[in-house]
């Protein structure tokens, strides 16, 4: 994904139009973006996300999970710098570009991938070092759910990262109104941790994006917590 584009959540309706039920409704659903992943442009940079980097980059590599992968940006990086990652997104035709991706990166043999929607996600025992999400933006404000499923994928001393577009009006006011609910700022997503997680970042970043030829100021929330180690035996 592009770091220094808006993402799903942050997309406008067509020629500057709400968008219909229908648009609004594909929007948040795998067949809506299995259509976007369905053409020949690619839709993101390749480039990993600012936070990513910024947190990751702190870290002692391991096990990863990206959630809502996309074309694979985080994922090759990710791969790159040493992690195990396995890349996850509801798009089927969206992982086949990520594992394209990956190949082409050389980091294929780094990487899995598992098609599951964020929104009835389950760890069923899998765990992970990290696990990291950006700008995944289940609507009528969903997010809080999400990362209350993919902790339990988080294994102890691990760290989950969670990063989306906070509804700052320079950003918000130009989206429709279910855009814009699915959108959150990090504090919010703090009840959806259970007491074994310590939160070590929850703030908005300002960041500089440019939308459409125009300059924005606009805000990344992010949310890095890290489970507490297991107990010795």
């Amino acid at each position: 994904m592009d770091p220094t584009a808006p993402q799903p959540a942050a997309r406008p309706a067509s020629e500057g139009s709400e968008p219909s039920d229908e648009e609004e409704r594909a929007f948040f659903e795998p067949d809506g973006w299995d259509e976007r992943y369905s053409g020949e442009q690619q839709v993101w940079s390749g480039h990993a996300n600012a936070q990513l980097v910024a947190e990751a980059s702190r870290l002692a590599p391991g096990t990863a999970l990206d959630l809502g992968c996309g074309e694979g940006g985080d994922v090759v990086w990710l791969a790159r710098h040493g992690w195990r990652v396995t890349g996850a997104d509801f798009s089927a035709k969206g992982l086949a570009r990520a594992a394209r991706h990956a190949e082409q990166a050389g980091v294929a043999d780094r990487v899995d991938w598992w098609q599951v929607d964020a929104r009835s996600f389950a760890a069923d025992g899998r765990s992970y070092d990290l696990v990291t999400t950006h700008f995944l933006h289940p609507p009528n404000g969903g997010m809080s759910d999400v990362v209350r499923r993919i902790s339990h994928a988080v294994a102890p001393g691990g760290h989950l990262l969670v990063v989306g577009h906070a509804p700052t009006p320079e950003l918000a006011d130009r989206i429709s109104p279910g855009r814009r609910s699915a959108m959150f700022f990090a504090e919010e997503l703090l009840p959806a941790l259970t007491d074994d997680f310590e939160a070590l970042v929850v703030e908005q970043r300002p960041r500089t994006m440019t939308r459409d030829g125009e300059t924005l100021q606009v805000s990344d929330a992010v949310l890095l917590a890290r489970r507490t180690p297991a107990s010795p035996a």
